[in-house]
């Protein structure tokens, strides 16, 4: 009985997600979507419901539409740590979803940890 990716991603996704439900003290979740193209992230309330900030590399003003790597994943790590602040959030956990840890996941992670938020 072979899985395809796309079903092995959906449990690897819940996996995820269930095993952070646990161990969440109140905190925001900082969920991170990865395209083919983009990158984007969302800072959650999940008690309330609410998307308090978020970024892309859709946004014009970070200067990477298009550009789907590192290093445009660095900017928008660094751009939600920034607004992070501005919605008075000092920490959150992270939510990579189904996507494994590293390249543009870790560097978004990062990023956002150089831009002072506590993941």
């Amino acid at each position: 009985m072979a899985n395809s990716k796309r079903e092995l991603f959906l449990k690897r996704r819940l996996r995820v997600r269930n095993k952070l439900r646990k161990v969440n003290r109140g905190k925001m979740r900082l969920s991170v979507h990865r395209s083919s193209k983009n990158i984007s992230v969302q800072l959650i309330d999940d008690v309330n419901g609410r998307t308090l900030a978020a970024a892309s590399t859709l946004e014009k003003d970070l200067g990477v539409v298009g550009k789907n790597n590192i290093e445009a994943a660095a900017k928008v790590g660094a751009a939600i740590a920034e607004r992070a602040k501005k919605a008075g959030v000092e920490e959150a956990y992270f939510d990579r979803g189904g996507f494994l840890y590293h390249g543009k996941v870790k560097a978004l992670a990062d990023a956002a940890r150089e831009g002072g938020l506590k993941l």
